[in-house]
Order: C-alpha cells, then structure tokens, then sequence
C-alpha cells in the first residue's frame, strides 16, 4: 500500500504522532454530526494500493526478503487509514492512531535483523476494538464520551500476548457505543466518541456490530487482521456483513481481562480478518491462561499458540456438517447463498445431514437478556472501580449521558443501561434461574445434543442477512441470523464468506461443540479452499439494486 507522494514518511509521521484521529475535523470529546452519506465532493473507490488483500505469510515473505520493513507497513497502513477512512470515501473505521507504533515498528525491525523472529506475527500491523485496554498513549473508551480522555492503568491480557507476539497495533477501532449494549434502538457502527462507521461495500449501509470499526477496517484492508470483541454476534455479525472471517472462541480460551465487559459468561475477543489463514495466526496469539481471567485455567490443555496445523485443503472430506434449517428462511436470496454453500460442501466431500435443525431456537432469548442485565451492572461496576476513569458506576454514567443528551443521545438513548441498573446481584434467584436455563437450552439440549444426534463434525446457518441501510431514526434493522446458540453456551463459531446478495456480503457459520476451533478451522479453511469467493469492497455510495 502507498500513500501521498508528498514526503510521505514525514506526512505518516504526523500523522501517527499527531491527536490521535478521532473523527476528522473533530475535537476529543466531541461528537461528530452525522450525514447520510459521506461528503458527495470525496472519491468512491481510492485507487488500488499494493497491500490490498495481501496476507500475514505475504507480509511475512516481503519482511523476510527485505521487500518490506515494519516501519514501512505502519507507515502505509497509517497512510491509507489517513487516505480512506478519513478523507474519502471515509468509512470512519479507526477512532485513534498508536503515536507509538513508529516506533515500536523500528525495535522489531532491529530484532528481526539481530535475532530474528519471533513468529507469524512479528511486524504485522494489527486493528483492536476501542474497548481493549492498552496501556499507552491510547485511550479505551468503549466510544463513549464518558471515557474519551481515560488511558488503562495496564494492558489487556491480549494486548500483552500481542506485544508478545511482535504484532505491531496500529489503532483502535471504532464501535457500536457500549458494545451496543446501551439503547433497544441503537445504530450498529455508531459512538459518541467516533461518531459514524460505514460499510465499504456500500456506504449507506450498516456495518452491523458491535466490532464494526474493526470489520469495516479489515474489509478495507487498513490493516493486516484486527479483534474484536463479542457477547452475541458482535464478531461475527460485522464479520458476514464486510466480507469476513470471524472466530468467535469458546469463552475462556482467550482472556477476558483488560475488556471493558458485557457479560463474564459470554463475552470474548476474537479474530477478524481477511482469510481463515489469518483469523487461525491471529488466535494463536491471543490464547493463553491468564491469572486475572480464571475461566482460562479450562484451556490449559485445550489451547493452541499455533492453529495453522488445522488448515487442510481436504477438511471437509468425510465431515458430517448438519444443517440447520429453523435459522433459515428470513431472505430468500441470503437462502439460495446458503444453499449454493451446502452444494460446495458436498462437493469437498462432506457428509450433508439436513436438517440438523437446532432444537431449543428462540426458547431463551428472554433469559439471555435478563442474565445480560444482570451481568452488565455487577461486571462493568467492578471494571470501572479499577480503570482511571472518573465515573466508577453504571449509575454515573447513566448520570453523565442525561447531562450531555445532546452529545451522546442525539438518535437513541440508554434504556439498557437503566434496565440493567435496576437489576439485584448475582446472588439473585432471578439471575440464578435465568441462568441455568440458558445453559440447559443452549448447551445440554441445544448444540450438544444437536451434535449428538446426527453426529456431527459441526452444524451451519447463516450468519445473517445482507447489510441494511443505514437508519439514524429508527435504529437498527436486523432480520436474521444464527449467532446466539453459541454465544449463549460459550461454545465457538466461525463465520466465512459464502456469496453476495446484489454485491453485498452473507456469511456462512460453522459452530460445534466446547474447544472445537480446530475441527471448525479444518472444516471453515476447506470451504474457503473449495468456493473462494471473497471480494475486495468497492465503496460504492448505494448497494447494487436492480431498478
């Protein structure tokens, strides 16, 4: 990737070691106005640049060959970053630019010519999700107003475990404010800190979420991978609606802490990234037992610091893959994807049980909600009580965004935040029963005796519809998906590429049991082999709709 002639490495500079970009043409800690489209003067489609698409193991080779430096990916990502997510066709993606990462490209440059590599991650410029704390320059804000100026007393456990790795990160991504965990009526992509995320595909189009900036970022390759973050199809949601793959783990296989939280029995971090290659690097480098999470003490035998062992052209072969048709039927189009997806299958040589269809389908959407609130208050008052920030309560923040409606609730409001802080303690019999249903319908008589039942290697849905037009009024607009099995039960999914409805993107799911990801990685990789139909985004400023 190349950016501006104009002294380019003094212009990458600056614009690194600058304030960090929030939104253009914003200050910290305002919110930025929102248009319907972006402005009509900016270019569409940015001219082809020489990273697009390319791998980590493409990345890797020219870093090897001396092709590459890690400073002169920074600068490029920088620079494209500066060139389309800012300036035109301004997808607004990246919330915040690392003024370190110059500088940290330029000691892993120095190691890998005195000692050389530390693995598949060393150099590589790498996305995360706004509500990841590092402990630099910084900030982790969950997009909110609220924590706009608060940089984290220490680095997540998986910011450690990249640093680790050599991964360079370059920014953080913008998101659905709170991990869309604020308003019934919230738009996916947008935060008072960041205003506004647009999908590349078309950008008057969702990017759903709540890792939005980082799928949208990855899409439209500001970086080599990115992580987000999940609690029910936060992953992979904007990873089906960008063209994606997206891991979602077993939660527990990677650490918890240093996030700012949802819910400690559902929420994770994950990959997003271009291929299953990739997405398969990028989780090996976040794996581990971490102390402060103890959910990842269940791990120790089951993790991998290295998935690429699982990528196998011929994984689908013998795979019994289930169908589970009760996720599907809410598009048609999104339908014949999937259908043309099962064919690919068979054709690899998986064994095709269908139905397979998921048995306890929309029998503990109530409960999740209800375990959700109760989690929110009793996991987000603890994170706060540690953090720098000044407001150490749900309560206060509940306080701050009436005091600055107009900042933080110009479309929608925080009738969430008030449910949740309503809710008693964990302690309670309510939480305790809505609890033990979840994990009775969604593991013992959901996905583990779906498996059971027909055998299954994995069973697949789809991840969710086409992207929806953007709707800053009414809010989101979701029609379908099949996200929650998995994330209600912990249990991991992975999202790949399977078509286009009128150039838009749809997803297919693999998902299995506890500690599968290896066997989905198999089965996700072999489909990736056998159909290859990602498609880089061409920023169109409508979807393309037959009149």
């Amino acid at each position: 990737m190349t950016g501006s002639r104009i002294d380019r490495r003094e212009f990458v500079r600056n614009a690194i070691v600058g304030a960090a970009a929030i939104a253009a043409g914003e200050r910290p800690g305002e919110a930025p106005r929102e248009p319907l489209l972006p402005n009509e003067s900016a270019p569409r489609r940015p001219a082809p640049a020489e990273l697009d698409e390319v791998t980590i193991a493409q990345l890797q080779e020219g870093l090897s060959s001396g092709r590459y430096t890690a400073r002169g990916l920074v600068e490029a990502y920088v620079a494209r970053i500066e060139e389309i997510d800012k300036r035109g066709p301004s997808v607004n993606a990246v919330i915040e630019t690392n003024p370190d990462a110059l500088a940290i490209a330029d000691a892993l440059d120095r190691e890998r010519r005195e000692k050389g590599v530390r693995g598949p991650m060393h150099g590589i410029p790498v996305l995360i999700k706004d509500n990841i704390d590092t402990a630099d320059r910084m900030k982790t804000s969950a997009g909110s107003l609220a924590l706009a100026d608060v940089t984290a007393p220490r680095d997540a456990f998986i910011v450690r475990r990249l640093r680790d790795a050599g991964a360079i990160i370059i920014g953080k991504t913008n998101l659905s404010e709170w991990a869309n965990f604020r308003s019934t009526k919230s738009v996916s992509g947008w935060s008072g800190r960041g205003g506004l995320t647009r999908n590349p595909y078309a950008l008057d189009r969702n990017p759903c979420g709540s890792s939005s900036g980082t799928g949208v970022a990855i899409a439209a390759n500001l970086a080599a991978v990115g992580v987000g973050t999940e609690t029910d199809g936060s992953i992979v949601c904007p990873a089906t609606a960008t063209g994606l793959v997206g891991i979602k783990p077993t939660v527990g296989l990677v650490s918890r802490a240093g996030i700012i939280p949802i819910s400690h029995t559902q929420d994770t971090a994950g990959p997003m990234a271009r291929t299953v290659t990739d997405a398969a690097i990028l989780l090996g480098a976040l794996t581990g037992v971490d102390p402060d999470d103890g959910r990842t003490a269940g791990s120790r035998t089951k993790r991998r610091s290295d998935y690429r062992q699982f990528l196998v052209a011929d994984g689908l072969r013998g795979a019994r893959i289930g169908v589970a048709r009760n996720f599907f039927g809410f598009n048609p189009h999104v339908d014949r994807v999937m259908d043309e997806a099962i064919a690919a299958m068979k054709n690899a040589g998986a064994v095709i049980v269908d139905p397979a269809n998921f048995p306890t389908k929309n029998k503990f959407d109530d409960e999740e909600f209800d375990v959700l609130l109760y989690e929110f208050k009793a996991d987000l008052n603890a994170y706060l009580a540690k953090s720098n920030a000044s407001l150490k309560t749900l309560a206060a923040l509940i306080e701050y965004n009436k005091q600055n409606r107009e900042r933080e609730m110009p479309y929608f409001g925080q009738e969430i935040f008030e449910m949740a802080q309503k809710k008693g303690a964990l302690t309670s019999p309510a939480y305790r029963a809505a609890f033990a249903k979840c994990r009775r319908l969604s593991r013992t008589e959901g996905i583990d005796a779906v498996i059971a039942k027909h055998r299954l290697d994995a069973f697949i849905a789809p991840t969710g519809g086409p992207a929806w037009v953007i709707d800053l009024l009414n809010g989101d607009h979701y029609v379908g998906g099949s996200s929650t099995p998995a994330a209600v039960a912990g249990y991991p999914s992975i999202t790949v590429p399977a078509g286009f409805v009128h150039g838009l993107p749809v997803g297919v799911s693999f998902i299995a049991g506890a500690y599968s990801e290896p066997a989905l990685i198999r089965i996700a990789f072999a489909f990736e082999h056998a159909t290859t139909v990602r498609q880089p985004p061409k920023f169109l400023p409508t979807a393309n709709l037959p009149v």
